[in-house]
């Protein structure tokens, strides 16, 4: 493992810092607060895609929104690993006497079809499509009254990084065209979207939507080039606890939770070395193959079973990515980490066995 490479360095030295912020007693107390005045839980179901970051897109703290990810947004309540951690978020929700929302995403550019999904073959309609047919199976198995859980359909288009929700009855706010709309205006709007979502959820999501139409009103004002809105990732991430990687479009990240893991990951390489070839990222630098676990508790076996899935991310990306991209090997450096969700710190391992493939 090549810590000397400057991605690996900038990786390490960036999530040091992101830990000392998130653990520092500002922070600490902001995200304490947060949570007092908003309650519900967030998570977003999400693309591995590294131009979509919600935190950053919402202005949110970091923290607050759980993410999982996998190529396309595509997931399924009925695959075991993933149907486990909803069913742990659920119930901890439960046992904090909360609810949550669920941010079922699909993403799509306004200006280029070509630069929207590739999960989807940039077929917009089909994530649509897909995606309102995740937001009804998490209805089917948490509640089609939204008591607790309430997943909800959101479109991100990614020249502007601006949020659409879709309510019922087929309404949608596309909060681009809403930039100065005032704050009870909106929320006004979002009642008419989810008639039956609780005003506590209503209020809890008021910032993300607010948070929005202020990051929009920065994209627009800034003028930025068409090319800061294509891929320009030189990371490819398999695994969890990766919420402190909040820097747009620096990382693909997919999470372990499909019974094919092959393809976003052979698909990720594909897009890196896209990147290299067309000089969207420097030569020079590389690409990086991070492979991370996550755990909570020191003490036990938690910790010590975090580093064996590392290894067993890494050997089995390793083998997909050189079978499937071979031409990506000499630029390829792999970093694998253990990340501890109370502080966000990573853990450098080293690789239990070189992958020749």
């Amino acid at each position: 493992m090549n810590q000397s490479n400057p991605i690996i360095s900038f990786l390490l030295e960036h999530n040091k810092r992101q830990s000392e912020i998130f653990c520092g007693p500002d922070a600490a107390l902001a995200r304490r607060q947060y949570r007092a005045i908003h309650p519900t839980e967030i998570a977003a179901l999400k693309c591995m895609d590294g131009r979509l970051n919600l935190a950053v897109q919402t202005q949110t703290p970091p923290g607050i929104i759980q993410p999982f990810r996998n190529i396309g947004g595509k997931f399924d309540i009925g695959w075991p690993y993933f149907g486990e951690l909803m069913s742990e978020w659920v119930n901890y929700i439960i046992a904090k006497g909360r609810s949550g929302i669920v941010l079922v995403t699909y993403h799509y550019s306004k200006g280029d079809t070509h630069r929207g999904c590739r999960g989807f073959k940039y077929d917009a309609p089909a994530a649509m499509a897909y995606t309102h047919d995740l937001k009804n199976q998490i209805e089917r198995v948490f509640g089609k009254e939204h008591k607790i859980i309430y997943p909800i359909q959101v479109g991100i288009e990614t020249d502007d990084e601006a949020l659409t929700l879709h309510g019922q009855k087929g309404l949608t706010l596309n909060l681009a065209e809403k930039l100065s709309l005032p704050e009870n205006d909106l929320r006004e709007r979002v009642e008419k979207l989810y008639p039956d979502m609780s005003q506590q959820m209503v209020a809890d999501l008021m910032p993300l939507l607010v948070g929005n139409q202020r990051h929009i009103a920065k994209i627009k004002a800034s003028n930025r080039p068409l090319v800061n809105t294509e891929h320009m990732e030189q990371v490819l991430v398999i695994g969890r606890g990766m919420d402190w990687l909040h820097l747009p479009n620096k990382a693909l990240i997919i999470g372990p939770y499909s019974y094919n893991l092959r393809e976003p990951i052979v698909a990720g390489a594909g897009i890196l070395l896209e990147n290299l070839k067309e000089g969207r990222v420097p030569e020079k630098d590389g690409l990086v193959l991070l492979a991370s676990a996550a755990y909570r508790e020191d003490a036990g076996f938690e910790k010590l079973r975090a580093i064996e899935k590392a290894h067993s991310f890494a050997e089995f990306a390793q083998h997909a990515i050189y079978e499937a991209v071979p031409e990506i090997k000499p630029h390829l450096h792999l970093l694998l980490g253990i990340v501890d969700l109370n502080t966000r710190l990573m853990t450098v391992i080293e690789p239990r066995q070189q992958i020749n493939t």
